[in-house]
């Protein structure tokens, strides 16, 4: 029988907790940094609760993160509340709706208590899954980053030099990027001839999709900037600056890219994502990362579609019945598997005729994709369970139900 319910309200410096027995009386209140000595000192308190960690149940609004980390490999049973659900709960414990950390570390304890039938305790990912996550989000991350620099080269280019801008299919490559620290304004570029330009082009590797009179004409028919010779000058060492924030970024990306596609095909899982039709290596990394290698953590297709953010919420009440939007999901889940959907309506003929009776129906292409999504959820998910790789002859019944 459980004796120790142990409520969590998480910090980024200090984690307020609070046990309680099983009549909901409180045992201890304590607090602990978010420091190595803290967390050793939480794991120390909570192992003298019971003979047994794993007879220590520990709620928790978030299920993953050092602190969590830590509960799982002490062994303690650590049972993730969507704080939406303590949200909801909160009125039990205050009328007035108050909020502060101890209380809600007693709120989490207590609802452990009382509805720990309704939550899935937390089990730890394999240290395989939990690198190949920590590469796929850092990557992630990385490109947020090297998006939100190109935007903002692109359009202070845009402002005195728009030729700069639009010469190069992406700012942000190698090529353009070293046009942009060679050439930084107009003026720098004065005498940039065909010659001059094929040289360049060949010094930094471009791949020759254009040819340098095609750059060229495409440098000198843009619109002209109207900035004058200090603005031009100014604005030069400004894109130079943002050049020199880009390029180790983007070097960084490769490297990890390298590192997840390695990382792909030494895990076990890492073949059965891969197979289906224009998942990609990165794409395929990004919706393993997330599912993770616990086979019971999605008791249905439903419920991963759910936890994918594909599919609606539906509220009914007497005659009122509404479907909307699911706003409570796993967002880097739905973007991976949202983008998998997208690119394989182009591989796969039964994915496109989905999403074109979707479009036919009066669907947005966001929704059409989501509903996509949906219908490949139900394969993807028994092929993760079952081992197997995609097969369309093999997988042609759980298409149709679709």
């Amino acid at each position: 029988m459980v004796r120790g319910f142990v409520g969590i309200d998480w910090a980024s410096e200090e984690h307020a907790v609070c046990v309680v027995d099983e009549r909901g009386k409180v045992r201890t209140r304590f607090a602990v940094a978010h420091t190595s000595a803290g967390l050793r000192d939480l794991v120390a308190r909570l192992r003298k609760l019971e003979s047994e960690p794993s007879q220590v149940h520990v709620a928790i609004e978030r299920p993953s993160g050092l602190l969590v980390d830590t509960l799982v490999e002490a062994g303690f049973t650590v049972v993730p509340i969507h704080p939406n659900v303590v949200k909801a709960a909160r009125p039990r414990y205050s009328a007035a709706g108050g909020k502060d950390d101890r209380a809600d570390a007693y709120l989490l304890a207590d609802l452990l208590r009382t509805d720990g039938h309704r939550f899935r305790a937390l089990k730890g990912s394999s240290d395989q899954t939990r690198a190949l996550r920590a590469l796929v989000r850092t990557r992630d991350d990385l490109v947020a980053m090297r998006v939100s620099l190109a935007n903002q080269l692109r359009s202070l280019l845009e402002s005195y030099w728009p030729g700069a801008a639009g010469i190069f299919a992406e700012v942000d490559s190698p090529i353009a990027l070293a046009f942009v620290e060679s050439y930084p304004t107009p003026a720098k570029a004065s005498r940039l001839g065909e010659r001059r330009l094929a040289s360049f082009l060949a010094r930094n590797r471009y791949s020759g999709r254009r040819s340098p009179d095609e750059l060229l004409g495409r440098l000198r028919e843009a619109a002209p900037g109207q900035a004058g010779p200090i603005e031009n000058e100014t604005k030069g060492v400004l894109a130079q600056a943002l050049v020199k924030a880009i390029r180790p970024i983007v070097e960084q990306i490769a490297q990890i890219t390298a590192l997840i596609e390695h990382e792909l095909e030494q895990h076990p899982d890492g073949p059965t994502i891969a197979s289906f039709p224009r998942a990609g290596r990165i794409n395929a990394a990004q919706i393993l990362a997330e599912l993770g290698d616990e086979r019971e953590r999605f008791t249905s297709a439903e419920h991963l579609a759910a936890e994918a953010g594909v599919a609606p919420v539906t509220r009914a009440s007497g005659k009122h019945r509404s479907v909307g939007f699911r706003h409570a999901c796993n967002k880097r889940l739905r973007v991976a598997i949202t983008c998998f959907a997208d690119n394989s309506r182009h591989a796969s003929q039964w994915a496109a005729e989905v999403y074109q009776r979707a479009r036919g129906r009066g669907c947005d292409h966001p929704h059409a994709v989501r509903i996509l999504a949906r219908a490949w959820i139900r394969i993807l998910w028994r092929c993760w369970r079952d081992g197997t790789r995609y097969d369309p002859e093999l997988h042609g019944g759980a298409r149709r139900a679709a």
